[in-house]
């Protein structure tokens, strides 16, 4: 029994990235008209940041999952719960201000010059993208609670 119930909490964390990460292809492929080289697609589809926050929909799927079949105290719960707080404020804090750094460090470049490339950019997230991944992943959470 245990081992399905450990494939019920991988398929809520998968599924509620994969759904974060539909959504932000949806949203892109809107803003563009449908016009998404395949490659723009891959990129967007595996990118960071935006809107919503996969990697808080699948944590958040995970940890509620767990919330349904084992209870909010539950050491497996616990420790979910904390890997969720820890991404959380990774994604909205360190991952934002590091993204936004880098942009300013690529208009630094071109602005004098430099004969540097530019920096990856790797975008974090704003409250409402974590908010609405939460949403999704606790939805996600307990439809696969339910199944399982």
């Amino acid at each position: 029994m245990e081992n399905i119930e450990g494939l019920g909490g991988l398929l809520a964390f998968i599924i509620g990235w994969f759904v974060a990460q539909t959504g932000k292809l949806i949203g892109d492929l809107i803003k563009s008209k449908g016009r998404m080289s395949g490659r723009e697609i891959f990129d967007c589809f595996f990118r960071s940041g935006g809107m919503p926050s996969g990697h808080t929909a699948s944590f958040t799927g995970l940890s509620t999952f767990f919330i349904g079949q084992y209870g909010v105290f539950a050491p497996i719960t616990v420790l979910a719960l904390c890997m969720t707080v820890i991404v959380v404020y990774d994604a909205v804090n360190v991952r934002y201000a590091v993204g936004e750094q880098g942009k300013v460090i690529n208009l630094m470049i071109m602005d004098r010059n430099y004969k540097k490339k530019k920096v990856k950019v790797v975008e974090g997230h704003t409250v409402p993208q974590v908010i609405v991944g939460a949403f999704l992943g606790a939805l996600i959470g307990v439809l696969m609670a339910l199944c399982f």
